[in-house]
């Protein structure tokens, strides 16, 4: 688990593809140098486990799936990418809570100024759709950003000049492809609906229904 709060920013150095399996090196070093073999670290928001690291360098292993999914597989040589190692339990949560799992990608369309702040507005899909809310919480490759404005297809955050300056979202452009998490408080409230609907729907609670839940 993580938390949206981006620790430092690395360059990519090198991408491989093999068959079903890739394998990214970064430019990156982390200020207590604390690492090691296996960890977990998010990667622009996708959770990656490193499987090699020096002093200024780190590895990670990727499935194909992951490259097609999110904006990894798309990056070219010397992109920065944002990282953030896994929440120790007593840490603060100061962000919000970030699987690292990226539930798809989309573009950015605009960036502007809102005074100080700057805005940020990315194309939202129906599927996605649901899971936002105004106010509510969503992690932008990785960054912990509050929902600023939603309309049919966008929305829209804000974010501070010490988040664009300390992440790679000073990077983008419209057209970027930006990873998205959304809330995954949300996914599970969403998801008990569905499934009262559908117990009310069929009448009661079947072996079935449970499986397809998840729960068997």
């Amino acid at each position: 688990m993580f938390t949206g709060l981006i620790e430092t920013t690395g360059t990519l150095k090198r991408l491989a593809v093999s068959g079903k399996a890739g394998e990214l090196e970064i430019t990156a070093s982390f200020a207590d140098g604390g690492l090691a073999i296996g960890d977990s670290v998010a990667v622009n928001g996708v959770c990656l486990t490193v499987t090699h690291f020096t002093a200024k360098t780190i590895s990670f292993h990727a499935l194909a799936e992951t490259l097609n999914r999110t904006n990894l597989g798309a990056l070219k040589m010397g992109r920065k990418v944002n990282l953030e190692r896994a929440l120790k339990l007593g840490d603060r949560l100061g962000g919000h809570i970030v699987s690292g799992h990226v539930d798809g990608t989309s573009e950015v369309q605009s960036i502007g100024k809102r005074g100080e702040d700057l805005e940020l507005h990315v194309s939202l899909s129906d599927e996605l759709a649901p899971y936002l809310v105004m106010k509510g919480s969503i992690a932008i490759n990785g960054v912990s950003l509050t929902v600023a404005a939603l309309e049919r297809g966008s929305f829209g955050v804000c974010i501070i000049p010490h988040t664009w300056t300390h992440t790679n979202l000073h990077e983008l452009k419209p057209g970027d492809k930006v990873n998205l998490e959304t809330d995954i408080l949300g996914k599970y409230v969403l998801r008990q609906r569905e499934i009262e609907n559908e117990t009310k729907s069929s009448g009661g609670v079947s072996m079935d229904m449970l499986a397809n839940a998840g729960f068997l």
